[in-house]
Formats: structure tokens, C-alpha cells, sequence
């Protein structure tokens, strides 16, 4: 039984979902890119237009004995916001989408018993809008994009937009951080 998973997420920008996921215990890899459009090789260019149909995301490889899919779910839906359609802060555009890609049926239950959870809780003002759709072609994004944060955590975007979001998540989920 091999217990090295992998799921594709949709959480607006790749930069900010990709400086969280790397941080946490159990994650094996985390790599930006495209998914879910209708062009071969699309690049960032192509994206930004919102007309090749592909969400920004990030494709997480982790070890399921140390991390479950609940708990990939679980930091995924606190570190965005699922109940914006095509939207995630001042980024706008069905590339931006909340999405989860798989093609797993017992991970599509464990997905949609999840949302279910979440819209019962009343921890949103607004029902999540996050869809499940079918993994399909997954494009790594160009070089620039690998470790962005940590490659330009200077620049206006990482240091306005990505920092804080990313330590307030990490204050308050130090128990499932990988150590340093």
C-alpha cells in the first residue's frame, strides 16, 4: 500500500497556496501550475487573459500516515476563500477559481462531506462555492513561479500579501509545521 497521495488545489494564487503547504508536516512536495482549460502548454501569459479555461493551483504530493487528506482539506479552505466565485482578494477570474482536481471517488465523498461540513458550521457568511473537477492535464508552471515566495519574499505582493497570511496561519497551526 503506498501511502504518498497527491491532490491538485485551486486556492487563487499558486504563490500564497504554495508558501503554506511547504511548510507543513507530512507535505513531500508542492508545485505550481495549470490545470482544468482547454489549451496544450498554456503559460502564465495565457492564464492571466482567463480565456484557457486552467486554474492557478498547486499540485501537493504528501505522506498520508502523517498528514490526511481532512487535514490537507483543513488548511486549504482556512488559507483562502472558498465562498468568492473566480475571485481570491484583488485576483479576479475563473483562473483564480477555489477548485480541488482529483479523479478519486472516495476523495470526491471525502471532499463534498467536507464542504457539507463547512456550509453546516456557519464559519462563512456565504455558502463555499469551491468546485470538484475532474484531474486532468497538469502543467507545471514556469521556473519563476518554483518557490516564489521564498525566492522574492521582498518583493510588494510577498511581503504585503502572502507574509501576513502566511503567519497567521502559521501561528496558529504550529502543531502540524514541519521543524527547521
Amino acid at each position: 500500500m503506498s501511502y504518498s497521495k497527491n491532490i491538485i488545489l485551486g486556492g487563487g494564487c499558486f504563490w500564497c497556496t504554495e508558501a503554506v503547504f511547504k511548510k507543513i508536516n507530512g507535505v513531500l512536495s508542492v508545485f505550481p501550475g495549470y490545470i482544468g482549460g482547454n489549451t496544450d502548454n498554456p503559460t502564465y501569459r495565457e492564464i492571466c487573459t482567463g480565456l484557457t479555461g486552467h486554474a492557478e493551483v498547486i499540485k501537493v504530493d504528501y505522506d498520508s500516515r502523517v498528514v490526511s487528506l481532512k487535514d490537507v482539506l483543513m488548511i486549504f479552505f482556512s488559507t483562502h476563500d472558498p465562498t468568492t466565485l473566480n475571485r481570491q482578494g484583488n485576483d479576479i477570474g475563473t483562473q483564480y477559481r477555489s477548485s480541488i482536481f482529483t479523479s478519486n471517488l472516495k476523495e470526491i465523498k471525502i471532499i463534498n462531506d467536507y464542504i457539507t461540513e463547512l456550509n453546516q458550521s456557519n464559519n462563512y457568511s456565504s455558502p463555499v462555492v469551491t468546485t470538484i473537477e475532474m484531474e486532468n492535464i497538469f502543467y507545471m508552471a514556469e521556473d519563476y513561479h518554483q518557490n516564489y515566495f521564498e525566492m522574492n519574499q521582498n518583493a510588494p505582493y510577498c511581503s504585503m500579501v502572502i507574509k501576513p497570511k502566511l503567519n497567521k496561519f502559521l501561528k496558529k497551526n504550529k502543531s502540524i509545521l514541519k521543524e527547521n
